[in-house]
């Protein structure tokens, strides 16, 4: 008999435990799983879904009001007296947060696969809280650059936040129902739309509070004495009401049990972790020491399940083959061609709030007021509507086709942004932005996080999503460092983005792209995760051991029956 796992609350419920009593470890897997996979939608799953899709709202929170803490840094700190940062210092500050989401996407993804889900969730959200509060209370000093120093907090907070992208996506994954598994992962991702909206009501909020202190001055440049003041304190709140869902959400994450399939696929030596969670429970120190007898049992009775040990050996030679690879570069890929036009896609904001009217005023306070008001509407209009027709459609639509069409339909928006640009009114900017926004999250940006978490085996899943989401990342620095100049190419004083449409262009093709790695990824919907684990080129492996073990017991009665054979004539 099995011992009990410890962890598990109400939002994440225990499976492993329900089945322990069981002797058989196939028996008790197969049993397990199927309880999690034909569980009824129900409170559990929205429990589930909120303490997973706080991070991703904290998350996209933190990293959509960037633009609003560049505009606040340039006013406080006004380099050359200006009231702006300068180009550099404003791309660095922006792309430290990418650069630190590609090691934390990378580094928490392989770690939950060594050492286990239930280990390093949390961890990325402390990470996360520790580097925002520090960020909202930094200041310059005689050896020191705010600039820098915000720098440097934001590489630790993305860092933080790469880490949620994989622990997020598998824990739902592993935990969700198969009928409804698209949409809890649509829902725990579309915290991201309610995060950036989240940051813009906040600025507003913010704003509007310190009314009297911004309307005195007409520009950044005049922003002084208590105007800047109230500036700084603006973009010190801002910053730090970001921890406030991320500290409610952390009891969860601690607390949650490991998930079966890493139980039962991946971890072997289940009375340590039973030892372990006895010696916390009772208020002592240190690691726990189970009997070596019970222990040395229970090994022997998983040697009928036991799978190769992930390593770096082992998973260059299972992504060798060409089965296997081609998926995880379909997957990987997907996510760069859409960061690229997705983050990129930024840079033409001015010009769809100027088609609003939200993009300029007469004070500081209009100007700030209008910009975070505007981004509230784009975000409404487009944005939030696309990531809940997406929930709506992914487990009747499937994967493939949503994400197929929306790099089809995006294509075709960016080459009419592009190449009729100058034909174009400013309205009809607008309509076109917010289409792009609606097909963005009504597709590949949906469906990447989403196929990454279903789709690889067990010990790989976490390891391969945070490539995949990397590699996301890699894209959105490249729109950043790499294509946000050229819209200023050949500027003038009357045409400050000359090469803008060339920009849209630029992106049509990298949406163009997109279709063709769509079709290297496999269609995951409503099957289980281990009906898709043997879409995989396993050579003479299988996911659990079980058919390994069961045709070794054949092949040995096969070569039994023939020894016999072969010794009749001599009897």
């Amino acid at each position: 008999m099995a011992n009990k796992t410890a962890g598990g609350n109400n939002a994440f419920h225990n499976f492993h435990n329900d089945f322990a009593h069981i002797e058989d470890p196939n028996e008790r897997r197969r049993l397990a799983l199927a309880e999690i996979d034909k569980a009824p939608f129900g409170w559990y799953h929205v429990r589930a879904i909120l303490v997973a899709g706080t991070g991703f709202f904290t998350d996209s929170y933190d990293i959509f009001c960037v633009s609003l803490l560049t505009i606040m840094l340039g006013i406080v700190y006004r380099p050359d007296n200006k009231g702006v940062l300068s180009t550099p210092q404003d791309t660095a500050i922006k792309v430290a947060t990418s650069a630190g989401t590609v090691l934390g996407q990378v580094g928490f993804g392989a770690l939950a696969d060594i050492v286990g889900r239930k280990k390093m969730y949390g961890l990325e959200l402390i990470l996360i809280i520790v580097a925002t509060l520090a960020q909202s209370l930094v200041g310059p000093g005689p050896g020191t650059s705010i600039v820098g120093l915000i720098i440097f907090w934001r590489v630790l907070m993305g860092i933080g936040i790469g880490g949620d992208y994989p622990l997020s996506s598998i824990i739902t994954s592993e935990f969700a129902t198969t009928k409804w598994r698209g949409a809890m992962m649509g829902a725990v991702f579309s915290m991201q739309g309610l995060g950036q909206l989240g940051g813009a009501v906040v600025m507003v909020c913010l704003t509007s509070g310190f009314k009297d202190s911004l309307k005195g001055a007409k520009d950044y440049a005049s922003c002084t004495g208590d105007c800047q003041v109230a500036v700084d304190k603006m973009w010190r709140a801002l910053i730090g009401i970001g921890i406030v869902p991320a500290c409610i959400a952390l009891y969860y994450r601690l607390t949650i049990p490991e998930t079966p399939r890493y139980t039962f696929d991946v971890a072997r030596d289940v009375e340590k972790a039973n030892a372990d969670a006895q010696k916390y429970l009772s208020g002592r120190h240190g690691e726990g020491h189970p009997d070596e007898i019970s222990q040395a049992t229970a090994r022997r009775a998983s040697v009928a399940l036991e799978v190769p040990k992930a390593s770096f050996g082992d998973f260059f030679r299972f992504y060798g083959k060409l089965r296997n690879g081609k998926i995880l570069f379909g997957t990987a890929m997907s996510w760069l061609l859409l960061d690229v036009a997705f983050y990129g896609l930024g840079l033409n904001s001015s010009t769809v709030l100027g088609a609003i009217g939200y993009a300029s005023g007469g004070t500081v306070y209009a100007k700030l007021y209008n910009l975070a008001a505007g981004n509230c509407i784009l975000v409404c209009a487009g944005a939030i509507p696309g990531y809940w027709l997406a929930i709506a459609t992914l487990d009747f639509v499937g994967r493939k086709p949503l994400q197929l069409i929306g790099f089809c339909i995006l294509t075709l928006l960016f080459l009419v942004w592009g190449f009729a640009y100058h034909h174009i009114s400013p309205h009809g900017m607008l309509a076109i932005y917010v289409l792009i926004q609606l097909f963005f999250n009504w597709g590949p940006n949906t469906t990447t996080f989403i196929v990454p978490g279903e789709c690889f085996p067990t010990r790989y899943r976490s390891t391969s999503h945070g490539i995949s989401a990397g590699s996301g990342k890699i894209g959105s620095i490249i729109a950043q460092a790499g294509i946000a100049p050229l819209r200023t190419r050949g500027a003038t004083k009357t045409n400050a983005n000359p090469w803008l449409n060339h920009v849209m262009q630029i992106f049509s093709a990298f949406m163009f792209f997109g279709i063709f790695t769509t079709l290297l990824i496999p269609e995951t919907k409503r099957r289980t995760l281990e009906d898709l684990a043997q879409d995989w080129d396993m050579g003479e492996e299988s996911i659990t051991g079980q058919e390994h073990a069961i045709a070794a017991a054949n092949n040995k009665t096969s070569n039994n029956e023939s020894d016999e054979i072969l010794e009749e004539p001599k009897a």
